[in-house]
């Protein structure tokens, strides 16, 4: 994987680059969708790649380790070829799942023992399991073991949860350096920043990620229960030390107004479960706002759901039609909304590069964070 950096923005720390990979080029700043279990939930792999213009896709190795399993997963020559996604994909490690499970995991030095949340079953997750799980996926990048504490952990759990992450990800570099890709082309490890709130712990670790030289590095632990501001300042400061020349990728952030923030401060990949959860529920973002399709505001409004929109969606169906399908408990409110919100978020990190590459960028973010924070 190699990593240009074309343009910042003069007046923030925005970037625009391109991330290459042997399935494909990535234009930064990038949102990627979602893809849990091997589908991007409620739209079909064309959708993805023709109206949705997704350009990597990511999966997540707890989950896709239960379900199908590796052996599916071998056989069918990795996830690329089992899902027929042809284009780049990340794969979470599976630790932020993992860490979820308080009450059925134990963690160790070794690493998590667990029960599946689908069976009870018991599994066991070291930081050397999971990179042969990742190979066995097979995405072009893939994240090391961490933990990741909650938000309001206290700052001694915080500094213990950190040495163990330090120590787990030499041991995935170890590994991951013993091994090959198994299915004839390279991936890239990314190591993950954490720290929780904590900037003396959070520059710790960001000097100790950026010594180890990968491919590129990614921001945990945040959007997890911190206040906001919080989360921004995190990212300040771990991005004054992550090397300049690498991508840098912020996991599970998160609404638009979060997602405009972060590239000010020079993140480049996102991804988020909300556009799909969300719009699973009716809610859907907009350049001008955030709907509630529900509302009975929209019974009546037989407008286009958005009439300068990012998606096919957007005018092919009225706003009153949507609302009546959601109202309907009809399965296809939910691929619409999912369509059109994450073709939305793909719009907004598009024009969020389009700006930057233009200069523009410092005066177009704040009125645009306004503009996608409005209820409508």
């Amino acid at each position: 994987m190699t990593f240009e950096l074309q343009h910042t923005d003069p007046r923030t720390n925005a970037r625009a680059g391109w991330l290459t990979t042997d399935h494909g080029v990535v234009q930064t700043p990038i949102f990627m969708p979602v893809g849990t279990v091997g589908t991007v939930k409620a739209v079909h792999q064309r959708e993805l790649t023709d109206d949705i213009h997704a350009q990597i896709i990511l999966g997540n190795t707890y989950h896709l380790y239960l379900r199908p399993g590796l052996e599916v997963l071998e056989r069918a020559g990795g996830l690329h070829r089992f899902n027929s996604f042809d284009r780049p994909m990340l794969t979470d490690s599976g630790g932020f799942q993992v860490f979820s499970l308080a009450g059925i995991r134990k963690i160790k030095e070794e690493g998590v023992e667990f029960r599946s949340h689908i069976d009870g079953s018991k599994h066991f997750f070291s930081p050397e399991r999971v990179m042969d799980i990742e190979r066995t996926i097979g995405a072009d990048i893939v994240m090391a073991f961490d933990e990741c504490p909650p938000g309001t952990a206290d700052y001694d759990y915080a500094k213990k949860s950190l040495d163990l992450t330090h120590r787990w990800l030499d041991r995935c570099i170890a590994r991951f350096d013993a091994t090959e890709p198994k299915y004839g082309y390279r991936q890239s490890l990314f190591p993950i920043v954490q720290g929780c709130v904590y900037p003396d712990l959070r520059r710790r670790s960001a000097e100790y990620i950026a010594s180890k030289e990968a491919d590129g590095n990614a921001i945990g632990g945040l959007a997890v229960g911190e206040p906001v501001e919080k989360m921004y300042e995190m990212i300040e400061l771990v991005n004054e030390i992550l090397p300049r020349d690498k991508p840098r990728y912020l996991m599970g952030v998160g609404t638009p107004a979060n997602i405009l923030e972060a590239i000010e401060r020079g993140v480049d990949m996102f991804d988020c479960v909300m556009p799909t959860r969300n719009g699973r529920n009716g809610m859907l973002f907009t350049k001008d706002g955030v709907m509630n399709m529900r509302n009975k505001k929209w019974e009546m409004d037989f407008s286009p759901i958005e009439a300068d929109g990012a998606s096919y969606v957007d005018t092919l169906y009225s706003k009153a039609y949507l609302r009546h399908l959601f109202h309907a408990d009809e399965l296809l409110a939910l691929q619409i909304a999912s369509i059109h919100n994450l073709a939305f978020y793909l719009w907004l990190v598009g024009e969020a590069r389009q700006h930057i590459i233009a200069g523009d960028f410092g005066t177009w973010k704040p009125t645009m964070v306004k503009r996608v924070s409005t209820r409508l």
